[in-house]
């Protein structure tokens, strides 16, 4: 039985939201050859503190993806108005099954079911819709967002897998007033998952469908 990643898909609402929930596993996978697709949904100018410029999270993107391996040919950004996901619902999908013919990823990995954001809960739904029949789907963990988690898969990640999560993220200086983005934590929930399945680190998903 092999269900081995080959093709993954990384959705994130915001630019920043998939780094957070799945960098480390980013960079095991682009350590070993699997091909990743990054696509955000949001650049949050609205959400900019002063003095940034309102497309920071653009230049800051990108240099987070360099650090995480993911050519800058695989990034895709759009920009829907943040917290405003709900009134763009149908375009959200109509993107989604673009995203699916063009790319045909095996995994895709979103924001879990039970994130209370009401950007990252469309993305999740809308997801499901998009990719039922082609792809695994995984949801990431953002414990500020989550009611609850089911940590149904495990991604094993030594600390060079999270050490090059941890400069992803510090590539978004905009960002770093945030606590999630502080090095302690992140460091801390990827040894709490570790600990759970006896391995260094680890970062965990819901599985939402799985595909083999």
């Amino acid at each position: 039985m092999n269900i081995k990643p080959e093709r993954v898909l990384i959705l994130s609402p915001h630019v920043d939201d998939g780094e957070i929930g799945a960098g480390g596993t980013i960079a095991k996978f682009r350590e070993e050859e699997v091909e990743v697709f990054y696509v955000a949904f949001s650049l949050a100018e609205k959400s900019i503190p002063d003095p940034y410029p309102k497309d920071i999270l653009w230049t800051e993107c990108k240099q987070a993806s360099r650090e995480l391996d993911i050519p800058e040919s695989n990034i895709f950004l759009h920009n829907f108005p943040v917290r405003y996901f709900p009134q763009y619902r149908q375009d959200i999908l109509e993107e989604l099954v673009k995203i699916d013919r063009e790319l045909n990823p095996n995994v895709v990995i979103c924001p879990s079911s039970n994130d209370v954001h009401q950007d990252h809960i469309i993305i999740q739904n809308e997801t499901v819709r998009a990719f039922k029949k082609n792809a695994s789907i995984w949801g990431y963990e953002h414990p500020w967002n989550n009611l609850s988690f089911t940590t149904d898969i495990f991604v094993r990640l030594e600390e060079r897998h999270i050490q090059k999560k941890i400069k992803a993220m510090k590539a978004y200086s905009s960002q770093s007033f945030r606590s999630y983005f502080d090095e302690e934590y992140i460091k801390g929930l990827a040894y709490t998952r570790g600990v759970q399945v006896n391995f260094p680190f680890a970062e965990a998903f819901e599985l939402i469908r799985l595909l083999i």
